[in-house]
């Protein structure tokens, strides 16, 4: 397939929705003689901090000379992000010769009288393939949602799981309890495979342990107790593991989460050498991780004045961001840029937040059924705030909140919300960057 044929049949996979369970992405697997196989993996699941972790892991893995397959869900700048080795993404060649293979599959599927796969399921079949083929040392793979029912789980043999933070999210699917949540994760727990997992509520923290049990996991939870921390402008500290202690880690990455998460990161690589047979070196360590990057955590992608791109799109994640706020902005007034999604749980995100805004600019993130209006977000965020505009696209949000920000110094613009139109946002602002660097004339 060409680039526009396979842009087409993902519009065409997109317009089937959603279906929890494995029957479909075994069958296709099974028809690609089972990719994943082949894979030492590193299961990823969790509601907060999957993207981060598997950043910092990637980094680390490739600082002692390993070859790493990245799987990762939604993209943020380009769809090929879902998809890359060494940090590297797919070439557009190579996903439309993927996305043929896999078109006859998914056809042949259906000529059974079998259901057509969904669009994740095709890609989490894509991203086997692509990682067997190209012969990866080890894959890190993200849930899509939840665990046990995800089209990830057909993965029978990690070498690892990992478990980031766990918090209220798609509800609809997985449950209205923290323990009924947290036990839809713990479905990728396999027999006998190590686990790790972020600093849970204790709710979420029984369940894992529990489940882990049955399975004879041993499982090892990060523990901020065993954390140091050390001053500076980005995240430093000593973090003790028994009676190794990894010293002054030191993160690129700011955000008061990314301490929980390079503290699972720790806790992951311990695991790989005590369980696994890795040999990962504390030195190579901690300087991997002070080269990580992440597109819209907490991103900063302007200046003049400062701007900045995050993910908060859930309650946990909105805490968090309200954390960072108060410990890097403390002396800047804000304006923010809000589009999220209508079955988001978004007012939990605008009463985490609003105390430190100066002024509100709310949108409708293009392109995505499930977006909520920009005047209905501006109607909710007006009960807790008094200064709120709704705007009528992404480029009109930047403008006004440039506006309000006028000159002044100590202003800056937080954009957060749907990661479905951070890279467009992202997009629009580094062209800006540019046009003013360019002369006239």
């Amino acid at each position: 397939m060409k680039e526009k044929e396979y842009l087409e049949y993902i519009e065409y996979l997109n317009t089937l929705g959603s279906r929890p369970g494995l029957a479909s992405i075994t069958e296709l697997c099974a028809s690609l003689s089972d990719p994943q196989e082949e894979l030492k993996i590193i299961h990823i699941a969790g509601t907060n901090g999957k993207g981060s972790i598997l950043a910092m892991l990637t980094e680390i893995l490739m600082a002692h000379g390993l070859t790493v397959g990245t799987y990762t869900s939604p993209a943020i700048l380009d769809y090929r992000e879902r998809f890359c080795i060494n940090k590297k993404m797919i070439t557009k060649k190579a996903l439309g010769e993927y996305f043929s293979v896999l078109k006859e599959h998914n056809d042949a599927l259906v000529s059974r009288g079998l259901p057509h796969p969904t669009s994740f399921e095709t890609e989490t079949a894509l991203a086997f393939l692509y990682f067997r083929d190209q012969k990866t040392d080890v894959c890190i793979i993200e849930t899509g949602m939840g665990g046990r029912l995800d089209a990830t789980n057909i993965i029978k043999k990690p070498i690892l799981t990992v478990f980031a933070s766990i918090g209220m999210d798609h509800m609809q699917f997985l449950g209205n309890s923290l323990e009924a949540i947290a036990k839809e994760k713990a479905g990728i727990l396999k027999e006998g495979c190590p686990a790790v997992s972020s600093e849970q509520d204790t709710r979420a923290k029984n369940v894992l342990f529990t489940e882990a049990g049955k399975l004879h996991c041993p499982i090892a939870f990060a523990d901020s107790a065993r954390r140091k921390d050390k001053a500076g402008t980005k995240p430093k500290f000593d973090y003790a593991i028994g009676e190794t202690m990894y010293k002054n880690m030191t993160l690129s990455l700011i955000g008061t989460w990314q301490y929980q998460n390079a503290m699972t990161v720790l806790e992951a690589c311990h695991a790989l050498n005590e369980h696994c047979g890795y040999m990962l070196e504390t030195e190579r360590i901690r300087k991997a991780l002070q080269n990580v990057t992440w597109p819209a955590r907490l991103e900063k992608i302007g200046t003049k004045p400062d701007f900045y791109i995050d993910g908060a799109h859930n309650e946990p994640a909105a805490l968090e961001l309200a954390k960072s706020i108060e410990q890097y902005f403390t002396n800047k007034q804000i304006i923010y840029i809000i589009g999220v999604l209508k079955d988001k749980d978004y007012e939990a995100v605008i009463e985490a937040t609003y105390p430190y805004a100066e002024a509100v600019v709310t949108l409708k993130p293009p392109n995505n059924p499930r977006a909520l209006d920009a005047y209905t977000l501006a109607q909710v965020v007006s009960r807790y705030h008094k200064r709120v505009m709704n705007t009528d696209s992404i480029e009109e949000a930047v403008e006004m909140a440039r506006l309000l920000a006028g000159e002044r110094k100590d202003v800056m613009i937080l954009a957060f919300g749907s990661l479905s139109y951070l890279g467009r946002l992202r997009e629009i602002v580094q062209n800006e960057k540019g046009a003013r660097k360019r002369p006239h004339g």
